[in-house]
């Protein structure tokens, strides 16, 4: 019976909890500014750094001669021999160069004169190597406004 009496005290509080309950109303809110300013800003940098790299090769050779006073019994231009296949940097190629052997021999023509010999052999190979190196900075702002009111 006491278990009972608890049991419909319980419920009783519960309802007077209920009733007592206030209602709340919403208010409106109304902003208190009439006009405003919102500017934002933003920056932002890159740099990079590069550098280029550049390989020349002379894959054939030059033969020159000049002088007076001077004559050959043959052909100016050497015999040529072409080398085996190599690959650099992923390029293949072949080098050609002259047979020494068949460089024009020269001899004077007119005994006791005055005479001139200039000859020049250039072979194949690394001719030049170039190397740029560079900084490139890029700067990017940007800034927004926006205005508004009521």
């Amino acid at each position: 019976m006491e278990h009972l009496f608890f049991r419909w005290q319980n419920i009783l509080l519960i309802g007077i909890n209920l009733i007592c309950v206030n209602i709340v109303n919403a208010a409106p809110i109304t902003p208190q500014f009439r006009s405003g300013t919102l500017t934002t800003s933003s920056s932002s940098e890159q740099i990079i750094n590069e550098t280029i790299t550049s390989h020349s090769f002379k894959t054939g050779y030059t033969y020159s001669a000049a002088g007076h006073n001077i004559e050959t019994d043959t052909y100016v231009n050497p015999a040529a021999v072409t080398t085996n296949e190599q690959t650099v940097n992923g390029v293949e190629f072949n080098w050609t160069s002259p047979t020494m052997e068949s460089i024009p021999r020269w001899q004077i023509k007119e005994a006791g004169a005055p005479f001139s010999l200039v000859e020049s052999v250039v072979t194949p190979g690394l001719d030049t190597i170039t190397s740029i190196t560079r900084q490139i900075t890029t700067s990017t702002t940007t800034e927004s406004i926006s205005v508004f009111g009521q």
